[in-house]
């Protein structure tokens, strides 16, 4: 038995897709564990591109188990269409099983409505969400009024807790946005035929992984996000609504923590971030759009232009802590190839005060940190047909020892493209 968990290091968009997809090749049985389709999870496989936004990304392959978990919040519209393109394409396997916990919390409309109505009244002080739903749901999961997978398959309770929440939520559209309310009839009979499409897949998922656990079988967790979003541990209130750090694969799979063997952490080889929030290696010269056109930085769920800068060091090894991880996987090293000088953030000063471990909580303090920066050697060669670590030009190799250095914490991975082949595995996980 080995069980892994995948999450990111930084603020998500590590490259998590690939890795899952590789990892997937070893595991029995891959279970997201968090978020919803504000995630996008980018697979090239035989140089075609596939987004995924809820599967997980092991559906690719054959034999295998897929599941929806518990923590994550989700769309069955969204869901639906997902499958069903998987299908049409001859991406979802006949031999591989795709499952979705009964206590999975359901993405409603007025929750789209609400979350797109609050971004719009924040103007310039808004959060940068999705628009997805996202948050809503997770307030109505916690406030306990959430519409579960579950409640969506029984039509009665499905219509009490439905014509419950529109009176609170109608009201809160209309007085205190000014939108229109949303449809009760309308909303009922479309769900309730989402309900339907999916009944098959809805299972008590908890129980069906203790069993392929005590079967002996590999379990890879995939999260969603980047630890640096997490909700308690993140750059709040630029964060997500769910827990994104390893220890969220517990709750949000329904497994303990004994029965996890390894963490690893994706780290992009730089830094990169979607929406608002504070950013300390954020470049915005000629660099910093070389990193965004090379490494194609464009948002797999909104298509937004994501913020390039250095490699942040302190938010890895915070990382590094929050979740126990036990190997890096290092993304996109091939974007940096051509710059003649590469430079990593190893702290933040901030008057006479200095951090390397962690971020200041005061978001204050945090947009006011000037980077410490070491200066490394780039290269010009082409990585992208490196197939070992030996293929690779002495600087880059250098790069990657410099940054197990920093984080005390073996690179296990390295990913020199796009494809599943342009990767480098130094170290299985799973063995």
């Amino acid at each position: 038995m080995a069980n892994v968990v995948i999450i990111g290091t930084q603020w998500g968009d590590e490259g998590k897709g690939k890795i899952v997809d590789l990892y997937a090749q070893e595991a029995d049985v891959i279970v997201r564990f968090q978020g919803g389709n504000n995630a996008g999870h980018t697979l090239v496989v035989n140089g075609i591109q596939t987004i995924l936004h809820l599967v997980p990304s092991g559906i690719l392959h054959n034999h295998k188990i897929c599941i929806l978990g518990n923590g994550m919040v989700i769309n069955p519209k969204v869901l639906i269409e997902e499958i069903n393109e998987l299908k049409q394409r001859d991406l979802f396997p006949t031999d591989t099983n795709l499952f979705i916990s009964n206590n999975a919390h359901v993405i409603m409309p007025y929750h789209i409505r609400i979350d797109s109505a609050r971004e719009a009244r924040k103007g310039a002080g808004k959060i940068g969400t999705t628009g997805r739903g996202i948050g809503p749901a997770y307030e109505d999961k916690v406030n306990r009024t959430g519409i579960r997978i579950a409640d969506l398959l029984d039509i009665a309770v499905f219509k009490e807790k439905l014509a419950c929440n529109l009176e609170e939520k109608n009201f809160y559209l209309t007085r205190f946005f000014g939108e229109e309310p949303v449809n009760f009839d309308q909303i009922f009979e479309e769900y309730c035929g989402y309900g339907n499409e999916i009944r098959d897949y809805a299972a008590n998922t908890s129980t069906l992984i203790a069993r392929h656990i005590k079967a002996g079988k590999h379990i890879l967790f995939e999260g969603a996000q980047g630890a640096h979003l997490d909700i308690d541990h993140g750059t709040y209130p630029f964060v997500t609504s769910s827990n994104t750090v390893a220890g969220s694969a517990c709750s949000g799979g329904g497994i303990g923590p004994t029965k996890i063997a390894s963490v690893v952490g994706i780290c992009k080889s730089y830094t990169t971030r979607v929406g608002s929030g504070p950013f300390v290696t954020e470049l915005t010269d000629e660099i910093g759009t070389h990193l965004q056109m090379q490494g194609h930085e464009f948002g797999a769920t909104t298509g937004r232009k994501r913020r390039c800068g250095w490699l942040d060091m302190v938010l890895v090894r915070q990382a590094c802590t929050l979740s126990g991880i036990t190997g890096l996987a290092l993304t996109k090293l091939d974007v940096l190839t051509g710059l003649e000088k590469i430079k990593v953030c190893t702290g933040y000063r901030i008057g006479n005060e200095e951090y390397t471990d962690h971020a200041p909580a005061n978001l204050k303090l945090f947009s006011s940190c000037e980077p410490i920066y070491e200066e490394l050697p780039g290269w010009t060669e082409n990585i992208s047909h490196a197939r070992s670590i030996e293929d690779l030009p002495r600087a880059t190799r250098r790069y990657i020892d410099r940054i197990e250095e920093m984080a005390d914490v073996k690179v296990v991975l390295v990913s020199v493209g796009a494809g599943r082949n342009e990767t480098l595995l130094l170290q299985n996980p799973f063995r």
